[in-house]
């Protein structure tokens, strides 16, 4: 059985997605009471899933009118891709940030299923057995070399 988080999450998803201009307006204190929880946990679903990294754009409004606008962003088109991930992909890459790029690369069809597995198994902390930085360091060096190898062939 899926938690509340993964619910909330879902459902945003599913709003971005028929949204004809993929952006999303909520009201925090709405969407908690549609869902039974306090809007502290609308707050961890949208840090931790609507992050840039996964190709979203969050902003917020406190107060009386407050709201979240969520828009989801397209990475650029597949001929721009490998410039892309050169200059926006540092020499040091945390694991959320890696995670969140490959997942962004599936949803947009850049990479299978099958390739997004094989390179979050690739830059997993647990495969990479080095201390920080250098386990970052490692982790970017190879999501580049191996996003080279997928996207270079398309």
């Amino acid at each position: 059985m899926r938690n509340t988080t993964e619910i909330i999450e879902q459902y945003l998803k599913n709003v971005l997605l028929n949204s004809p201009d993929q952006v999303v307006e909520i009201g925090r204190n709405e969407l908690a009471e549609k869902f039974q929880c306090v809007p502290s946990q609308i707050n961890y679903v949208i840090q931790t899933r609507f992050t840039l990294e996964k190709g979203y754009l969050v902003e917020s409004k406190r107060g009386g009118g407050g709201f979240i606008r969520i828009q989801r962003i397209q990475l650029p088109s597949h001929d721009k891709i490998m410039d892309y991930l050169m200059k926006n992909l540092s020499d040091s890459v945390d694991q959320d940030t890696a995670e969140g790029l490959i997942e962004q690369l599936e949803e947009s069809k850049l990479i299978t299923e099958r390739e997004a597995k094989m390179l979050q198994a690739a830059v997993h902390r647990d495969n990479i057995g080095l201390r920080l930085p250098l386990r970052d360091e490692v982790r970017a060096k190879i999501l580049k070399a191996m996003l080279i190898a997928l996207l270079s062939k398309r």
